[in-house]
Formats: C-alpha cells, structure tokens, sequence
C-alpha cells in the first residue's frame, strides 16, 4: 500500500482528501449524538441523529448516480465538498434547548455524500493503472474510512469532552475545505472521456438502466444485495451511543471508543479479506456471506458484556466482518461494471445501504425505548445472523455460474 501512494501521485491526493474529510465526520458524530442525548435523553432521537447520517443519502442517490456519470468527477466532489463545509457551518446555530438544526444540516451533508462516495468509487478504478493497483487501492480505501472511524470517533470524543462541541462543529466545516483543496490536485481524469451528447440528467431513467443491468448480471446483483443485507441487522450501530453512556455510564468518551474500536475493526476486515480473494469473485460472495453471521454473533457477545472494554473488543470483532464486507462488495462491483454506468451503479449500491441503514436504525430506537438497549442490540444481531445464513444459501448458484466463467476463461 506504501508502494502505491509512492508511485501513482492521484490515488495518493485522493487517499489523503480522504483521509481529512473523513476524520471532519467522525469528530461532528460523537458531537451530535452527544448533544441529542444530553438535551433529550431520547434512544430514539440518538437513532434518529445517526439517521441523519444515511437516509438523506438515499433520497438523493438516484440524482447523484446521473450526475457522477456526466460530469467530470474530480470537479462534481470539490464543489460538493465545498457545499458541505457550508452545511457544517449551520452546525453552529444549535444549542441545548435547539437540537433540531444538528438534523437539518447533517441530513444536507449526508445526501450530498450521495455524490461524493460514489464519485470516488467510480473513479478509482481510472486512477489505478492496473488490476493489482485497483485491488490494493480499494482495500486501501475501504481500510481509510476504517481508520478515520477509530481515529475521528476516539480523537472526537477527547476533542469534544475538552474543547466542546462547538470546536468539533467548527473542525469538522474545515477538514471539508482541506479535503477540497487536496482534489482540486489530481491531475488525472477519474472518468473515461464522455460526449456531449450524453449529458442530460434524467435520474429516474438513468437508474432504471442501472437496474436493468443488474438485473442481466446476476453477480452485479449479488453484489449489490450484499450491503443490503448486511445492514438490515446494523441498527446495533446506531445504539452504541446508548451502550456506551445508558449501560456503561460513559460520556462523549465512551461514545467515541466505542466508535473507534469499530472502525479499528472496520480498517482491518478488509486487509485480513483481500488476501482471500485475489480477485476472486466467488470469494468475494462467499465472504460477504459469512461477514454477516460474524458480525451477528459478536454484537451479542457486545451485548451482555460486563464492561465497556469487554463490549469494545467484540464490536471490533463484529467489524472486521463488516469492514471485509462493505470493501470486497464495492471491489467486487468496481471489476464487474463499465466505467459508463459504474456511478449509477455505486449510487444505488449506496442508496440500498443507505435506506436499509436508515430503516434499520429507527426500528432499533424504537425497540430500544421499549426494551432496553441491550435486548434490542440481541434482536437486531439475530437478525443478521439469519439474514447472513440466507445471503449465502441464495448467492449459491451465482458462485457457482462465476467459478464457471473463470474456468472457461483459463480453458
């Protein structure tokens, strides 16, 4: 990974844009969902903050995958990035008896990542030089966010806990700046050429094609089902607040390590992985499968633990499934989609996320008001469980036809 930040400068400014605008995200999260704690002492409002991460994100996703695939890609994420430092901005007009501008405004953050995720997803693959870079850079990339989370959300929570929460806002409008600033660099086109012919945005029709795609590859489809179903069993996510601080007794700080200890687990799933693929997509499947039970069984381990440190270390057990998933899945798709319709696809590769997170997250705030945080995190790792079992018995034929086409191919 070294070697290729060294030798290929885009994929190098691009890690780094990363790199700070991600750790802006996790600083701003502890922040928010220690605000909405505090000031209403609601389960529900801290799912409904980390809502605010993803379901915008979906709203927007058909509009992002037009726009990702007309328009140069490097320019469309330095003017969203710039957006969102504005949006972060309005973080400042929130106060503990005025909670509601911390949804608005990260709802106007999330749904513009609509664009910036699957920008970058699309884009990489023209930025790496051949297959092993595209390999190493996605595991690379995948790992980034991993790392951001462990770093951002513990740095945050010391951050917010000794500066306040008002720094971390401020914080977290500057890293988008930076981040802009870093793309702006990149020398390389991350597209491949367009014609002006092809350039009207129409959203709804421009993912139905996307869809109908994947409907003819069955592999593609698999692939997109797999986020999909791996977070329906995910609203455990967005109760760690309420582990940490309801449970446990910790503030900011226990928020935040328990976030980073998920990310520490989220970097490493993807290294552990890649050296199991190779390429494969079979592999890629199967692992994808298994990443959910993983999760399911470590989460309810988490669960019933009798201290925070206990629960951290097997949520970022759970993580390294998760890590392994969400990254060979985007690898997965990155090999399999042409570059013309690759941004519609990761958009709605991102949009099932993205809903399923959100849907997943309110049901468990709610479970959560009515039976507690813990019962909640076992009926939600039950449901991944089952849900990874299912995933693996069904993507059975689709292993089987890919290993089929790669053997015709060595013949």
């Amino acid at each position: 990974m070294i070697k290729l930040l060294r030798s290929n400068y885009d994929l190098r400014v691009l890690f780094f844009a990363q790199v700070v605008s991600f750790m802006g995200d996790w600083f701003v999260f502890v922040a928010i969902t220690g605000m909405v704690k505090d000031a209403t002492d609601s389960e529900f409002l801290v799912s409904l903050a980390y809502v605010a991460f993803t379901l915008p994100a979906f709203l927007a996703s058909p509009l992002a995958g037009s726009l990702v695939d007309r328009f140069d890609r490097r320019r469309l994420v330095i003017a969203v990035s710039l957006l969102q430092s504005i949006a972060a901005v309005g973080f400042l007009t929130a106060s503990a008896n005025h909670v509601w501008p911390l949804f608005v405004f990260q709802g106007c953050i999330s749904a513009l990542a609509a664009i910036v995720k699957p920008a970058i997803d699309a884009g990489v693959p023209n930025l790496a030089r051949n297959p092993d870079e595209l390999r190493v850079a996605t595991v690379l990339f995948g790992s980034t966010w991993g790392v951001m989370l462990a770093v951002g959300a513990a740095l945050g929570g010391i951050f917010s806990e000794t500066f306040g929460r008002t720094a971390s806002f401020i914080a977290d409008a500057i890293t988008f700046v930076i981040a802009a600033g870093l793309l702006a660099l990149i020398r390389r086109p991350m597209q491949q050429a367009r014609t002006e012919a092809h350039r009207a945005i129409r959203p709804l029709s421009d993912m139905g094609e996307a869809i109908r795609y994947a409907r003819k590859d069955k592999a593609v489809l698999a692939l997109l089902a797999s986020k999909g179903t791996f977070a329906i069993g995910s609203g455990t996510v967005s109760q760690l607040p309420v582990l940490a601080t309801a449970v446990y007794g910790w503030k900011d700080g226990g928020t935040g390590l328990l976030f980073g200890v998920r990310g520490v687990g989220t970097a490493l799933g993807p290294l552990i992985a890649a050296r199991f693929t190779r390429g494969n997509l079979s592999k890629v499947l199967r692992i994808c499968g298994l990443a959910g039970i993983a999760f399911s069984v470590c989460y309810l381990a988490a669960a019933w633990s009798p201290v925070i440190f206990v629960a951290a270390a097997f949520i970022g057990l759970a993580h390294l499934g998760g890590g392994a998933q969400w990254t060979l899945s985007t690898y997965g798709l990155q090999l399999r989609t042409p570059d013309y319709i690759r941004g519609r696809v990761m958009a709605g590769d991102y949009a099932i996320l993205t809903l399923t997170l959100s849907v997943s997250a309110m049901c468990a705030g709610l479970l959560s008001e009515v039976v507690g945080v813990r019962w909640t995190i076992t009926t939600f790792a039950a449901v991944a469980f089952f849900t990874g079992c299912a995933y693996l018995v069904l993507t059975r034929n689709v292993v089987s036809s890919i290993d089929a086409e790669a053997q015709a191919i060595a013949d």
